[in-house]
């Protein structure tokens, strides 16, 4: 059976996520034990108690790639499946990098605390947001943006979540002017973010993650990875380290990926809290989305590809 595995981003974070895991496998604690020794943050105390850092982005980068990390190694244990290619949401796409061997686990749970502290360090001052948008065709949310940057407004279309889905990016002043009612609009959200990811707000933090990127990633690709920028298929050190950081201020096309490769698996497996993506998934394609995020799902996902095996 042809699989793409499939990692989430930001958005996806919750106190209590990976319990289970960690509860139950000896593995979960060691990558928790590791991932606190390696950036020196508790995150038991991090993620198992009310803590206000989980939604801060240097933290929350890392919180989530470790619970991605734990469901797909725990999954691998139990029933070793390679996948036929893998792509992320936007940080996830880090994720999907590190499960081809072309990043290790000390130096992604590394690169994804410096992305977050350098995206908070990029809108520093900046008043920078972002808000999703649900009930517009893109057509009309890109032609608005673009109007808006003719009056010197600061908003862009930064992820594209599925059909009448988009999330926009940028000041939080133009975007609290977005004229939802005249749009025709069902509704229009700003998340818990202080952060704008996936536009021209980035720009000044992309030299320096290239270089971080040439310094962690080696030349080892075992998956081929969907990017999020550009729907380009890599495995090369080269082209991963150009198509990040072009991730950095571009859109994240995520339902042109998952419709671009549709036809060449046959299921998707989404492997982190919650099943975000999952949800994303009924949206754009007719095939089967699994997800890992606790014992329940996995045992689930596991009898699901037994199944289809008979």
């Amino acid at each position: 059976m042809k699989c793409a595995f499939i990692f989430p981003g930001q958005g996806s974070q919750a106190i209590g996520m990976g319990k289970d895991f960690f509860d139950h496998f000896s593995l979960a604690k060691e990558l928790f034990e590791q991932a606190s020794d390696i950036l020196k943050i508790d995150f038991k105390k991090l993620l198992f108690q009310e803590d206000d850092r989980l939604n801060q982005t240097q933290y929350t980068q890392p919180a989530i790639f470790l619970i991605s990390h734990i469901a797909h190694s725990i999954f691998q244990n139990e029933r070793l499946l390679l996948p036929t290619l893998a792509l992320g949401h936007s940080l996830g796409e880090i994720s999907a990098v590190s499960i081809s061997h072309s990043l290790n686990f000390a130096n992604a749970i590394r690169l994804t605390h410096l992305r977050g502290k350098m995206m908070a360090q990029a809108c520093e001052g900046k008043d920078a947001g972002m808000m999703v948008v649900v009930g517009l065709q893109d057509m009309i949310l890109e032609e608005y943006c673009q109007n808006q940057h003719s009056l010197g407004k600061e908003i862009w279309c930064a992820n594209y979540n599925g059909d009448g889905q988009i999330v926009l990016a940028g000041k939080k002043a133009d975007l609290n002017e977005v004229e939802i009612k005249s749009l025709g609009a069902k509704r229009a959200m700003l998340l818990p973010m202080s952060v704008a990811s996936h536009c021209p707000l980035l720009q000044e933090m992309c030299d320096a993650f290239s270089q971080l990127l040439d310094e962690l990633l080696v030349d080892d690709f075992s998956t081929p990875i969907i990017s999020n920028a550009t729907l380009q298929s890599y495995s090369t050190k080269n082209q991963a380290k150009e198509l990040l950081v072009k991730q950095l201020t571009m859109p994240v096309l995520y339902k042109q990926s998952i419709q671009a490769i549709d036809n060449e698996v046959d299921c998707f497996i989404e492997f982190g809290n919650g099943a975000i993506l999952k949800g994303l998934n009924k949206r754009i394609t007719s095939k089967p989305t699994l997800n890992i995020s606790d014992i329940a799902t996995l045992k689930e996902t596991i009898s699901f590809l037994e199944g289809e095996e008979k």
